[in-house]
């Protein structure tokens, strides 16, 4: 291995803004101490999620980490370094997660968009030996929100699902997870017209073009709606009698299960097996990867709405 550096490069921002406006590269970041739990990781891949623009526009800054700050939850890389209490890992593991366990509360101020990071053994997992760093940067944050959602809502084989946004980062993966790790019956999903095909891809039985068809006059009805997009109220018109609705958009309107996520590795863990045998695909845009120089560029493209999965950035 090479010498660990006491500064590093990254992105950060140091008030709150549209990306494009607030971040900056910047060539000399402190790397953070490491603590007794963690591990530090050289950054390979970091992928990019609605939270972190969201994020750097203040939408959370009574509970936020001072700033400036590094932005990024996604990260896959290799271990360069192991805090004394860290039982899992060795220096040259391949690792990935979602680094930040509260996604709200006091995220780190070093986040993943930088040449080496820190975080908790127990955020992280082993990245599956078939996927690039690339594809295990895209899944933590996206496929451990929609594995809790769909055991919120208790959803086993045999039950039925209708995902609203079935082709964004976290829909595409409660499609395949439905689907293929839990044995759904059948599994039904909204998307715009471009992207239908890639539903059917996923393993939607049933691909529902938003654009032309309101899903909620559609005559079956559901034992679970996932709502990834924002359309709470009326997916309860969709749902069967005793049935239930997850969303992961605030504020969620009781009785639909409201949730966001606390980052955990041993999800990860649970669905290796699925993700190396290619059952459980990652989906990464096609314009992805973005180099680490034109991250600007990456959080632009996300910010249209029009990303087919995950908008990733690698090599960093």
């Amino acid at each position: 291995m090479a010498a660990i550096p006491t500064h590093v490069k990254a992105w950060t921002y140091s008030e709150y803004g549209p990306s494009a406006d607030v971040l900056k590269f910047n060539q000399s970041v402190p790397l953070p101490e490491l603590k007794p739990d963690q591990v530090l990781i050289k950054v390979a891949a970091v992928s990019l999620n609605p939270l972190d623009y969201k994020r750097m526009a203040g939408g959370f800054k009574d509970t936020d980490s001072p700033l400036p700050t590094v932005p990024g939850y996604d990260v896959a890389g290799v271990v360069v370094n192991v805090g004394s209490q860290v039982k899992k890992f060795k220096v040259g593991d391949e690792v990935y997660g979602d680094i930040n366990e509260k996604a709200l509360e006091y995220p780190k101020v070093m986040g993943s968009l930088a040449e080496y990071t820190a975080a908790e053994e127990k955020l992280l997992a082993h990245k599956p030996q078939n996927l690039s760093f690339a594809e295990a940067a895209s899944l933590p944050l996206t496929i451990e929100t929609a594995y809790v959602g769909l055991e919120l809502a208790g959803f086993s084989a045999g039950k039925s699902i209708l995902v609203l946004g079935g082709a964004g980062g976290v829909g595409s993966h409660v499609i395949q997870l439905a689907k293929h790790f839990y044995g759904a019956s059948k599994v039904a999903a909204t998307s715009s017209t471009g992207k239908l095909e890639l539903l059917r891809k996923l393993g939607a039985d049933s691909p529902i073009d938003y654009t032309k068809e309101n899903f909620e006059d559609l005559p079956e009805k559901f034992d679970v709606v996932y709502d990834a997009v924002g359309q709470t109220e009326r997916a309860f018109k969709a749902l069967k009698e005793g049935g239930k609705v997850v969303t992961i958009v605030p504020p969620g309107f009781p009785p639909a299960i409201f949730f966001i996520l606390t980052s955990d590795g041993s999800i990860l863990e649970k669905l290796r097996s699925h993700l190396e045998s290619g059952k459980v695909k990652p989906i990464l845009d096609p314009k992805s990867p973005f180099p680490f120089s034109q991250t600007i560029e990456a959080f632009s493209y996300l910010e249209t709405n029009r990303a087919t999965g995950k908008v990733v950035i690698h090599p960093i």
